[in-house]
């Protein structure tokens, strides 16, 4: 059990071990719409090569990026290492509650989501924990440039 303070600076290598161990990311929020930011996220993710989950309860809707959505995190069918949260801070200790219930390793909250009960929670049951912050931001910090292949 690890409590971070979550008003605090995260420590880049707190970010970089989360970001080079997770292989699996389930995004609750994803969204089909090419103008919403988490569609944008969901897609570099992607890119970079990771294994994306959208997950949407929106009745209908099947896939996005030729990706298959699921409505719950409890639908999908494989593990999955993080889960990261595009939905109001309100909904973040829910969320916390199934990403336990799924054995997620990580919670990560999207800039502007913030629920200090549901990162309690989710550190209390052993998940790593970030608030506030874009993975597609830190993965062009410098501590990820040698593995894009980008010059320092």
């Amino acid at each position: 059990m690890i409590n971070i303070n979550h008003d605090e600076p995260y420590k880049d290598k707190y970010l970089q071990d989360i970001l080079s161990s997770v292989k699996t990311i389930a995004m609750v929020g994803a969204s089909p719409d090419k103008t919403k930011f988490s569609y944008g996220v969901l897609r570099v993710l992607h890119e970079t090569g990771y294994d994306m989950i959208p997950v949407n309860p929106k009745p209908g809707l099947k896939e996005i990026r030729g990706l298959k959505v699921y409505q719950s995190l409890n639908k999908i069918n494989r593990q999955v290492d993080m889960v990261e949260v595009f939905r109001r801070s309100e909904d973040l200790y829910s969320i916390a509650e199934e990403a336990i219930d799924i054995g997620a390793k990580v919670l990560w909250a999207q800039i502007g989501v913030i629920n200090y009960d549901a990162a309690r929670l989710a550190e209390d049951a052993g998940l790593k924990v970030v608030m506030n912050r874009c993975p597609k931001i830190e993965l062009f910090r410098p501590f990820w440039k040698p593995k894009l292949d980008l010059k320092i």
